[in-house]
């Protein structure tokens, strides 16, 4: 569950409206996949630029939890 609290870590951080955020964590045996929502006003922050924002926090996220041998993937909902 680390990878769900970090996650909302770094996203109270980016986004204005931190009580709209949920994260949905599926595991299978090769990811964990994350879910994520926010309010519709801070999506703009999460795709800006083209999606650099949330490529990065993917990177970030996958790049952590590399060192635990998992597999973990960020996907956001309209």
């Amino acid at each position: 569950m680390q990878e769900l609290e970090f996650l909302q870590y770094l996203i109270e951080n980016i986004v204005t409206n931190k009580d709209d955020i949920k994260i949905e964590r599926k595991e299978d045996e090769l990811w964990i996949l994350l879910t994520l929502s926010v309010n519709k006003e801070d999506m703009w922050i999460i795709i800006w630029k083209g999606g650099s924002t949330i490529n990065s926090i993917r990177s970030i996220m996958r790049l952590v939890w590399m060192k635990l041998n998992k597999r973990v993937n960020v996907k956001v909902l309209d």
